[in-house]
């Protein structure tokens, strides 16, 4: 069960995940098979927890990161609804978090050591 902020309790559901998202990869390079894994991912980092009742900001934050190794840009858009970004500082602040990983992920190989890359 996801409990919403207004108290109401409903059951999770993958569709309710995969409608929230959608909106957020519309007129982006994402199918609908993406997104049922995503979906799917959501859910068991749900149900790892082991709760009977999960709050719904948990849930959008199971979200968050799937959606940003899925695509950038969607996440920006879901983040800046979940989020509530209020300006442009908030945008700039959250693609400097993801390029500040995409360089951590591109300086990391395979054999563990860090190598520097012209960006």
């Amino acid at each position: 069960m996801v409990a919403k902020r207004s108290g109401v309790t409903e059951p999770f559901t993958r569709d309710k995940i995969i409608r929230g998202v959608q909106r957020a990869c519309q007129g982006r390079p994402v199918d609908e098979d993406q997104l049922a894994m995503l979906a799917q991912r959501v859910e068991e980092t749900i149900r790892a927890r082991g709760l009977a009742e999960v709050p719904s900001h948990e849930v959008g934050l199971a979200i968050l990161g799937p959606l940003r190794d899925l695509d950038e840009v969607a996440y920006l858009r879901f983040a800046s609804v979940y989020r509530g970004f209020e300006s442009l500082d908030d945008f700039e602040k959250a693609i400097t978090e993801l390029r500040g990983r995409r360089l951590a992920d591109v300086g990391d190989t395979d054999d563990g050591v860090h190598r520097a890359h012209d960006g």
